[in-house]
């Protein structure tokens, strides 16, 4: 009985209920008109249509979503999905393809053991030949870890950006943002280059030591490197803190021509005075000296005048642990076919790390004293300058034709010795070596000598006795 009348009120309400809905639009008088009515069926067929599709699409990146997140699950890294907003449309857009990530500049600056992260910044601009250069690198890298390589780009060359980002997470990619045009005088157009390079190495040196790195190595893209490159600046950075009159160490021998390097001594290294560039490593306090006042062109020129190089030497080796392969360039091949295609590179591996190299300090401060004074009567060796100087200058003394027809009735080194700049210049053309001077600083030298290796022995270029400096109108 209950129910009933329950029923009774619920009919009751919605008769009711129709009868007030049709009562108010017949007062207010809106009627739906036929057209009006098809309209909104045209319309709600649309709507349908346009939700069918766009549940097709969520579907289907659904299915994208997954395929993604399992194949990072198996590489067992953890998954970075980016959606691109695209059209509604029944297929995903090519931009969906996943590329290579490159990794980012590591902000870990010591290993667990204290030994320092030695990052690589390799110089990039438009030639995608870079790929030689970061297979090298790569190929005989000891450790991820301990040498991150850092590509920094400037250009903005969409080719050679994608060579680079090929290597994912083998390399790091930084891109110079400056792309702005560099106003110079009429007769400096054709050097725009050099001042771009300028602008790019400030910037990609700032952006690199502000991690709060001690050392970089830089590398441009133009190298090969030698199988013991990194082992090469693993067992000699420590001499950049322990002697303050170095200030870099240069993988490149500018006199390196097989013909006139002993093959048989590829553990041999100086001191030079003349800065070799070309895959060399500075510290953090060189970079904090030098990037306040950073120069707007010509870097590596200015870096060899006496205001920066104070006296102070590069090391490098006998044998070079770097070749250049780019002829093509700002310098437009400046030597190249005369000199640096010819440069030997080093194929053994020498253990630097295990090898004592403190034969090369200089006398800074009173513990490289007692270590100078501990050599002297308990070791055969001693201060580099010491050592060097007085042997050089031992030897006896030969002309330039002795030795070419081998003359010569004694073993052992000799010296050719060189009172002007046009007899210096007159002897290494003749001896096939670099002739230039950049701040009256001959190549390679270190006191005015230049060693090198001729008809199988040790040959001193040498200025007298007396020497009294380099002298700047020489350049």
């Amino acid at each position: 009985m209950r129910s009933r009348k329950v029923l009774l009120v619920i009919g009751f309400l919605v008769t009711w209920t129709y009868a007030t809905y049709y009562l108010l639009l017949r007062n207010t008088g809106v009627a739906t008109t036929r057209n009006q009515a098809q309209q909104a069926y045209r319309l709600n067929s649309r709507a349908r249509e346009e939700n069918h599709k766009s549940s097709d699409l969520g579907k289907t990146l659904i299915e994208f979503v997954k395929v993604k997140y399992r194949d990072h699950q198996l590489t067992g890294s953890t998954p970075q999905i980016s959606i691109v907003a695209a059209e509604i449309s029944g297929e995903l857009p090519e931009q969906l393809v996943a590329k290579p990530t490159p990794a980012r500049i590591p902000t870990k600056t010591y290993l667990a053991n204290g030994e320092p992260i030695f990052p690589v910044l390799v110089f990039a601009c438009n030639r995608v030949s870079v790929k030689k250069c970061i297979d090298n690198l790569v190929q005989y890298r000891p450790s991820k870890e301990q040498f991150p390589i850092i590509v920094s780009q400037d250009c903005g060359d969409e080719p050679t950006k994608e060579v680079i980002l090929s290597y994912g997470n083998k390399v790091t990619l930084i891109e110079q943002p400056d792309q702005s045009d560099i106003k110079v005088l009429p007769k400096e157009k054709k050097f725009k280059g050099y001042y771009k390079i300028s602008r790019h190495y400030g910037w990609a040196l700032n952006t690199t030591f502000g991690v709060g790195f001690e050392f970089v190595i830089i590398v441009e893209d133009d190298l090969n490197v030698a199988p013991d490159f990194f082992e090469y600046f693993l067992g000699t950075h420590k001499l950049l803190k322990q002697d303050k009159s170095l200030w870099c160490v240069s993988a490149w021998n500018d006199n390196g021509k097989a013909a006139v390097v002993d093959a048989a001594q590829p553990e041999l290294l100086y001191r030079t005075d003349f800065f070799p560039g070309l895959g060399w490593m500075l510290t953090k306090e060189l970079w904090a000296e030098l990037s306040v006042k950073w120069p707007k062109s010509f870097w590596d020129d200015w870096i060899r005048h006496p205001a920066q190089r104070k006296d102070r030497v590069c090391i490098r080796p006998e044998i070079s642990r770097t070749r250049t392969f780019g002829k093509i360039g700002v310098s437009n091949g400046l030597f190249f076919d005369k000199y640096l295609k010819h440069i030997k590179l080093s194929e053994d591996f020498v253990q630097f790390t295990k090898i004592n190299t403190s034969y090369l300090l200089k006398v800074s401060n009173l513990v490289h004293r007692l270590h100078d004074l501990y050599n002297l009567f308990f070791r055969p060796q001693e201060n580099y300058d010491n050592t060097f100087l007085r042997r050089v200058y031992t030897y006896p003394i030969v002309t330039y034709d002795e030795l070419r027809r081998n003359l010569i009735r004694i073993e052992g080194p000799v010296r050719i010795q060189y009172t002007t700049r046009e007899q210096y210049k007159r002897t290494t053309k003749m001896l096939g070596l670099m002739d230039d001077f950049k701040s009256g600083v001959p190549r390679t030298a270190y006191h005015g000598i230049v060693s090198f290796f001729y008809n199988k022995r040790r040959v001193h270029l040498a200025p007298n006795a007396n020497w009294k400096g380099y002298e700047l109108s020489w350049s």
